[in-house]
């Protein structure tokens, strides 16, 4: 019997070579029309920490965060955070 090849593809070097994601906070903001102070506020979280989120600056995504920020945003996880492959890179 031959062997079965693993239909998936091995991780490259670079964590670079992954892919990214991209958060929507500043845009989903915008488009609610909510500041800072106010999305702070509501989701009981620091201005510093929402700030890196909304500047993409975080190193890993917190679920309870992201929970927060649907919630108050009433956005779907989808919304707030895109997937994008290396290739659209």
């Amino acid at each position: 019997m031959p062997k079965k090849e693993n239909p998936l593809r091995q991780l490259p070097a670079s964590s670079d070579e992954y892919g990214t994601f991209k958060i929507h906070l500043a845009e989903l903001m915008e488009q609610r029309g909510v500041s800072m102070n106010q999305l702070s506020f509501r989701t009981e979280m620091q201005r510093t920490q929402l700030r890196n989120y909304r500047d993409e600056k975080v190193q890993r995504l917190d679920i309870d965060i992201l929970k927060r920020l649907c919630y108050v945003l009433e956005c779907d996880l989808n919304e707030l955070i895109e997937y994008i492959p290396p290739k659209e890179i």
